[in-house]
């Protein structure tokens, strides 16, 4: 079982994920070492998993392949599938289409 800390309570030398990238690291397959609880009234706390920063790994560099794949999929997703132009923002997937092509008739 993982250690468990209130908010702001976590001792040095454990991060989230977040904060790992922050400081160009990632989890390198580590386990969760503890979680972090945040209370909420009448709700169940806000969890974050906590890793610990001396076993983490720097992050990969981003190689042309990695780019060239990550615009692709970026284009994809700006791309209407009815009009086929390029939106200029991420086509929402509770609509399906550009905003446009959605409140036309």
């Amino acid at each position: 079982m993982a250690d468990i800390y209130r908010w702001r309570l976590a001792p040095d030398g454990l991060a989230t994920r977040r904060q790992l990238r922050a400081l160009g690291l990632r989890p390198g397959g580590q386990d969760v070492v503890a979680e972090l609880h945040r209370p909420r009234r009448r709700m169940a706390p806000l969890v974050a998993y906590l890793y610990r920063v001396d076993r983490a790994k720097p992050v990969r560099p981003m190689t042309p392949a990695r780019a060239a794949a990550l615009a692709a999929a970026m284009r994809a997703r700006r791309t209407c599938p009815n009009c086929l132009v390029d939106a200029g923002y991420c086509i929402p997937r509770s609509l399906g289409m550009c905003v446009p092509c959605h409140d036309s008739p």
